[in-house]
């Protein structure tokens, strides 16, 4: 069982990108979703995360306006629609599950336990 995120490339400030997560092996249809993101030298910090349903989102305060964490129909697929790109968005993006099912969304790293190999993110200015 693994994720698999794509979706993650080199673009200007101000422009756009749909990061997408896939599990292959298994779904995780009554799980919590998360994106967090990682800089060279630094932890992993949370970006956004959705509950099971798709109703419940959360946010991370630099993101909000800019970036809409969703869930395709059949609640296989999670997406990152980032926009607004700015510099300091630059980083690897990971996506992660929920360590059991629950309505809640979370934002701490121990909250997951599977995560994606991540893919990388660079805005230039």
């Amino acid at each position: 069982v693994q994720l698999v995120e794509s979706g993650g490339g080199a673009v200007q400030a101000g422009d756009s990108l749909r990061l997408s997560c896939a599990p292959s092996g298994r779904t995780f249809s009554t799980y919590a979703m998360g994106w967090f993101r990682q800089t060279p030298g630094k932890a992993k910090e949370f970006v956004a995360a959705i509950n099971w349903s798709g109703r419940t989102t959360e946010y991370a305060d630099f993101v909000k306006g800019r970036f809409t964490i969703s869930k395709d129909s059949a609640k296989k697929t999670t997406f990152l629609e980032m926009n607004g790109l700015k510099p300091e968005d630059t980083a690897v993006y990971f996506c992660a599950v929920q360590k059991s099912p629950g309505e809640d969304t979370y934002n701490g790293e121990s909250e997951y336990g599977l995560w994606g190999q991540g893919t990388q993110v660079i805005v230039s200015s």
